[in-house]
Formats: C-alpha cells, structure tokens, sequence
C-alpha cells in the first residue's frame, strides 16, 4: 500500500445464509486441519479479523483493494472446503465499503444470527479482534471499525428488544424456571434419564446460576456419565420419590414408555414440600409424567410443545423488534462513515491552512511596507493565482469545469443569486 492510500473495508466468506453446516465447518477446518487464521497471516491481505462461529466464516479486513483481496480469500477458502472455486462460488459472498460496515454493525448486534438477537455473538466478535491483535494483523481502520460496532450493537440491544424473550427451548425452560422460582442460586434440579435435550436444559440451568443439581438412571454407568459432564451429583432410582420432594425442578428425560412421574409421586412430593412450587418439564415422546398432575396445586408441568409456545413468543418478540434494531444499524453506519470522511480531510486543511500561511508570510516579506488595503490585495491575488489557473485549464479544456465550480461553491459557500448581484 502506496503512503496515504485508503484502505477500504471488506468482509468475505461463507454464512448460514449462502451455505450449509457441512461446508463452513470445512473451510473452518481446512483439509490438514491447519487454523484458519495461519494460512489467512501468509496471505499478505493487510488488516484482518477473522469470525469462525456455527453461522459463519468470513474474514473482516480493511484493504487496498478489496475486491482482489475477496478473490484471493475465496480461492482459499474454496481450496479449504477442498472445492474449484468455481464450485465454492455460490456459497461465497464479498461486501466491501459501506455495506461491509453495516454487515459487520448488524453480525455485533445479532440481526445476522441463525438465532435472531443471540448474545454469544458479539462475545465472538471481540475474541476475532483479540485474536488479530495478537497476530498482529490489527490495525487503526479495523480499530475504528471495531470500536464503532460495539457502540452500535450496544444501543441496538439496550434500545430494542432484540435481544429479549427466549427464542429455543432450553432458554424458554430457564425463562419459566426463573418466573417461577426468581433466583435460581438456592434452587435444585433433579434430571431423570439422559435425553439430549435434558442434558442441555439442565446445562443452561447450570449456566444461569442454578445452585444443586442431581441426575437419576436405572442404569448406575449412564447415571455417572450424565452426572459427569454436567457436574451434578448421583440419585440412586431407588430413592427417586423421596428425591422428588427436595427438587424445586423436575426435568423428565427417560423415554422408558412408561411413567417414571406418577400424579400420586407427586402429590405426596409437593405436600412434603408445604406446597412450594415445583416445575416440571418433561421432554419425553411419549411423556415420563403422568396425564392429569397439572391439577395438582404447586406444580407447573411443561412438556415440548409449551416450550415451543415460550420460544415462537420469544421469537416474534425479536422479529417485531428487529426493524428498530436495524435503523438504529443503519444510523450508526451513516455516522461511521461521516466520521471517517471527516477525518481523512483534516491532512487536507491542514495542508491548505500551511499552504495559505506561507503564502501571507511571502507577501509580508515582499512587501513589509504595504498598508493594510494593499497587503490584502497582494495576498488574495496570490492565494487565487494557482486555482483561477487551474479553473481556465479546466474550462479549456472542457473537462471538470462544472465540478470544479460547484466544489468552489461548497467550500466558499457561494450561491447563484450572489453570482449575479
């Protein structure tokens, strides 16, 4: 890059929208498995950043040239994904200027999440502006960049709700358990089985502060198993119903055919409990609860379709509030990029300022003697000798002369009512 070139921004890869899980997870990976971010240092594009997330692998760089610099970053993300790029094409898109700033804007502040509004993303962002800072391929315009997202993802998730209401069904259970119980720190859970989606609601339970956590199965290897990864402790089966009365949330997971619940378990469970209130949720197809215990005082029982309830709620919540996200996306960009255009003209007045004050320093010295009417005179015949020249140039040669003449207009604030006074 040539001494006062201005680099543009540039984003270029593969999203959940352009291609599938398989293909990202390749370019990701590459074929030897050499990171990503090793093979983009011996490329020589300038300043880059890189996101690698399950929605995304794409590159945010500023760049000369950016659409070379796209080509050159899809020949190796094809080359990784093990495709001609030909092939890798449709999957691959390039944003430059503008529209890479806002995708960037709009990536921080989850409007280009798979999930509408996920916070982890933005999290993600700064880990891509740790790690090129760290490999030192960070720069003063990625900064600029940087620092403006945060700003813009800040006010679209304080100023909307774009981040608010759960949108899957692990985050809808951990919304009910928190209505339910409040804080979550002196709350237990008890997991029966080892269902998937048992095992990532209490996950997100763990996450959102829960303070005990059990884990139940006929079987003792897979009890430990499940105890194990979440960090729980181990309830024997046997002790199952004396287990239900201490646990403020049930999660039912077995998907033995058959009611590992009982409504009568769990009437004597919540009388032991002086009716404090127990959430149950149960995951099961067909259900470990038995029909009928939502008559029971105390208990709240969900199954999979009233989480699915909470989470299109939740979703059409984020949906109705993405459009305020995205003018708030929007007025951030235009202020971005006014601030930007702003500062790349101070060389320039200060260039100008410079060139003006030599100039008032020349008359003075020519002419030390001159009364105030005739330096003045001397100083504007020789401030416009080189753009009156410059303007008769342009007029002859019949290019640029309007241009010219408008630009003396912005900066002089002439009208055309004053040219004809």
């Amino acid at each position: 890059m040539s001494a006062g070139e201005t680099l543009r921004y540039l984003v270029v890869g593969a999203t959940h929208r352009t291609a599938p899980l398989e293909l990202r997870e390749r370019m990701a990976e590459g074929a030897d498995g050499t990171p990503l971010t090793e093979q983009i240092a011996g490329l020589e594009l300038g300043q880059v950043a890189v996101m690698v997330t399950c929605d995304r692998v794409e590159l945010i760089a500023a760049v000369a040239d950016p659409e070379g610099a796209a080509a050159v970053a899809m020949g190796l993300l094809a080359a990784r994904a093990g495709l001609a790029r030909d092939r890798a094409a449709p999957a691959l898109r390039w944003l430059a200027d503008d529209a890479a700033v806002r995708h960037v804007f709009a990536i921080a502040s989850g409007l280009e999440s798979l999930v509408l509004g996920e916070p982890e993303v933005l999290g993600q962002v700064h880990e891509a502006e740790r790690e090129a800072r760290r490999q030192g391929r960070f720069g003063p315009e990625l900064d600029a960049l940087c620092q403006a997202t945060y700003r813009a993802a800040k006010r679209a998730r304080s100023e909307t709700a774009i981040g608010e209401g759960p949108v899957s069904l692990a985050a809808s259970a951990v919304a009910v358990a928190l209505d339910i119980h409040g804080s979550l720190a002196t709350v237990a859970a008890l997991v029966i089985g080892a269902a998937d989606i048992a095992e990532l609601i209490a996950g997100k339970l763990r996450e959102a502060g829960l303070g005990r956590l059990a884990v139940t199965h006929w079987r003792e290897r897979q009890a430990a198993e499940t105890a194990r990864k979440l960090g729980a402790n181990i309830l024997p089966i046997a002790d199952l119903e004396a287990g239900l009365a201490g646990a403020d949330i049930v999660l039912a997971g077995a998907g033995t055919g058959r009611y590992m619940v009982t409504r009568d378990a769990l009437a004597r469970a919540i009388r032991a409990r002086r009716r404090r209130p127990m959430f149950v949720i149960d995951v099961s197809l067909p259900p470990d609860v038995e029909p009928g215990v939502d008559g029971i005082d105390g208990i709240f029982r969900y199954d999979l379709a009233d989480l699915e309830r909470v989470a299109r709620i939740g979703q059409g919540e984020r949906v109705a509030a993405a459009t305020a996200a995205w003018t708030i996306v929007d007025e951030s960009v235009a202020a971005f990029l006014r601030d930007r255009v702003e500062r790349e003209a101070v060389p320039a007045i200060r260039t100008l300022r410079a060139a003006f004050e030599s100039t008032r320093d020349r008359v003075l010295a020519d002419r030390p003697d001159a009364d105030v009417a005739e330096a003045t005179r001397l100083l504007v015949n020789r401030l416009l000798h080189g753009p009156s020249e410059a303007l008769r140039r342009a007029a002859a040669e019949g290019t640029e002369g309007r241009d010219l003449e408008a630009m003396l207009e912005r900066l002089f604030g002439r009208r055309g009512d004053e040219r004809k006074q």
